[in-house]
């Protein structure tokens, strides 16, 4: 995948996962958030032995907005503490 792809990857994943969890970052924070998302999700999902159930660029976009989720409740988790 090329830059774009991970810019674009990012930004929706980063933005559906701040809907769902709320407090976003902005723009380029959430375009983090769903870059990082999208490492953390494939990690998880192969340590936990699990398959997307698209394939593709959807596919992709779930295991990061899956992984964005995460990664804003730890975020949320530790800002609390």
């Amino acid at each position: 995948m090329g830059i774009l792809a991970w810019i674009i990857v990012g930004l929706v994943a980063g933005v559906l996962a701040s809907f769902v969890v709320g407090g976003g970052y902005g723009l380029l924070g959430d375009i983090v958030v769903g870059i990082v998302g999208a490492f953390l999700g494939g990690w998880i999902f192969s340590k936990m032995g699990w398959h997307t159930p698209f394939s593709g660029l959807a596919g992709t976009i779930f295991v990061a907005f899956i992984g964005a989720i995460v990664l804003l409740l730890i975020l949320r988790l530790i800002r609390r503490a």
